[in-house]
Parts: structure tokens; C-alpha cells; sequence
């Protein structure tokens, strides 16, 4: 009688002490589901948005390459004028900023067309040490002529993930580039690239002696078209954060002004 009932007890608490884990499992897998179905649903929102938009942006593009061709037909004919030379000059300089204005319009109209086209991934499982190695060797030069120090410290064993290769270079190499043009008046400049595992993550870091950016700002700076650069289109984070965002994984900063900053990339592991 007692072992009946004390075996009833028994199970009861069993039941009992796995129940809280059990609803946690739930309310986890609950939550994986939700995300994914928001990031699914905002991946169609924003294929919607740039079939619309990309198909404008095509259509601002022809007529400022006429602009620009037609400046620079313009600017060779004014040689061939007899005029004064302070009035050429005059004419040459004004054109030559209309030609820089036409260059830097298509260059912000490049950046949108990366942003808000549709962005397919064809991915395969690759060292994710080998595409670091690619750009390391790729922008090495670039950070010489800048003076700035580059280091990389990668794991001795490989870091497989499932990526579309072009797309996750561009991705890092937008922050690589933030990162040079954030350390432009700093006196120590060094860039770190440095690739962790932490359990079913690889993680990557882009480390700058850059000027910081305010805690107020960090938010933003995946916005698109909030840029703490001068003359920047404001695209190029974004771009990056949807990329990573598309391979499952995400994108964070830790920043401090007059320090510098970290950019953390998160995928998931193969």
C-alpha cells in the first residue's frame, strides 16, 4: 500500500520537477518560430519594396549618365573656346563639380540597388578561416596606405559555416572599411580581425582604434541612411546587418568614443 503510494508520489514530483523545463523548451522553440517567421516576412516585405524602388532607381541612373557624358563633352568643347583663360577656368572648374556630384549620385544609387534589391543566397559550407585569409590578403594593401596596423588571429581547427561567399565578403568587407575610414584622424591605428567559437556560433570581430561612436547613435547605425561619416551614404552597415541577417545570424557593436569600436558578426556553425 505505502510502495503504491509512495511510487505515485514519486511520479507526481517527477512530473512536477520536469514540467518548468519542459514549458522553457517550449516557449524557446515558441520564440525560434516566431523569428523566423518575422525575419521571412520581413525578407518579402523588403523583395516588395525593392522590386518597386530598384526599378526607379534604374530610371534616375539613365539620365545622370547622360548628364555625366554630356559634362564631359562639355568640358573637352570649352578647350577648343577662344576665350580668356579665367573664364575657361571658371567654366572647367564648374563643370568638373558637376561631374563629381553625377559620380557621387550614381555611387549612393549603387549603394541603394545593393540594399533594396532582392537578395538571393546560393550558400555552401566553407571555412569561414579561408574567406577571412581571402580578404585579409585583398585589403592588406589598402591598410598599408592608410598606415594602419592589420592583424588577424583565427583557431587552429576549421570554422564551417553555410554561407553565400560573395555576399559575406562584401558584408565584411563594409566593415572593414568602416572601420578604416572611422581611425582616419587617429593617431594609434590598428584593425583587428579575430574569429572565435562559442557553442553552436562562430564569431567574428572587427576591432578599430577608431573615433567611437556615441551610445546614443549605436542603435541607429543599421538605419538605413544614418551615417556618422561625412559625405557617407548611410547604406553600407545596413547592407552589411541584412546580409548576416539573411545567413540566420546577427550583428552587433560595442563602441567607446575616443577608444574605438567592435563589430561582432554571429553565424551559425555547420
Amino acid at each position: 500500500m505505502f510502495s503504491g503510494t509512495w511510487l505515485i508520489t514519486g511520479i507526481a514530483l517527477g512530473a512536477v520537477s520536469v514540467l518548468p523545463f519542459a514549458l522553457w523548451r517550449h516557449k524557446r522553440d515558441v520564440k525560434k518560430l516566431e523569428d523566423a517567421m518575422k525575419r521571412a516576412q520581413a525578407s518579402e516585405r523588403m523583395a516588395e519594396i525593392g522590386n518597386m524602388t530598384s526599378g526607379l532607381a534604374h530610371e534616375i541612373k539613365n539620365p545622370l549618365s547622360t548628364i555625366g557624358l554630356n559634362a564631359q563633352l562639355l568640358a573637352e568643347d570649352v578647350e577648343q573656346l577662344d576665350i580668356k583663360q579665367d573664364e575657361m577656368s571658371r567654366i572647367t572648374k564648374r563643370l568638373e563639380s558637376l561631374s563629381r556630384e553625377v559620380e557621387r549620385l550614381r555611387g549612393i544609387l549603387d549603394d541603394f540597388l545593393q540594399f533594396a534589391g532582392r537578395m538571393k543566397l546560393d550558400c555552401s559550407v566553407q571555412d569561414l578561416r579561408v574567406i577571412l585569409e581571402e580578404l585579409d590578403d585583398f585589403y592588406h594593401s589598402q591598410c598599408d596606405n592608410e598606415g594602419i596596423v592589420l592583424r588577424m588571429q583565427l583557431p587552429e581547427t576549421p570554422v564551417m559555416v553555410n554561407i553565400d561567399s560573395p555576399l559575406l565578403k562584401q558584408a565584411i568587407l563594409n566593415l572593414l572599411i568602416n572601420a578604416v575610414q572611422a581611425m582616419s584622424e587617429s593617431s594609434d591605428k590598428e584593425l583587428m580581425i579575430r574569429l572565435d567559437m562559442q557553442k553552436h556560433e562562430a564569431k567574428l570581430h572587427i576591432i578599430d582604434t577608431g573615433s567611437g561612436i556615441d551610445q546614443a547613435k549605436v542603435e541607429e547605425i543599421f538605419h538605413p541612411y544614418v551615417s556618422t561619416k561625412r559625405g557617407g551614404t548611410g547604406l553600407g552597415l545596413p547592407t552589411t546587418h541584412r546580409i548576416i541577417q539573411e545567413h540566420g545570424g546577427h550583428i552587433n557593436v560595442d563602441s567607446t568614443v575616443g577608444q574605438g569600436s567592435d563589430f561582432v558578426v554571429c553565424l551559425p556553425l555547420k
